[in-house]
């Protein structure tokens, strides 16, 4: 008997490299496709665990999981980042580059 391959195994090993890959989009894009993989990821780790034998891609959906989980951390991180430069910063200095730079100064001590 042929050994099957795992239904969304390739799905969440996509999903994870968008995650990673799409960490700076202000952190929400990589936290909606990372959490996406990993719910996923979940239910075709249950459909392993019951019988093992029957499929052989398992190493796709470890990959997968394990690159979901560090674009959400990443994302995570980034998200916070912007919280801190908007909070910072605030409006008129996200949309002014000279602003930004001058308030940074501030911020710096210079």
């Amino acid at each position: 008997m042929q050994n099957q391959k795992l239904p969304n195994a390739t799905a969440v090993l996509i999903l994870g490299i968008i995650s990673i890959i799409t960490c700076c989009c202000y952190g929400v894009v990589g936290l909606i496709t990372g959490g996406v993989g990993l719910s996923i990821a979940k239910k075709d780790l249950k459909l392993y665990n019951e019988n093992p034998e029957l499929y052989s891609n398992y190493n796709n959906l470890k990959i997968g999981r394990v690159l979901c989980i560090i674009g959400i951390i990443l994302s995570a991180l980034w998200l916070v980042y912007m919280i801190i430069i908007f909070s910072a910063v605030g409006l008129e200095g996200m949309q002014d580059p000279e602003l930004m730079q001058e308030k940074i100064r501030e911020m710096m001590g210079q």
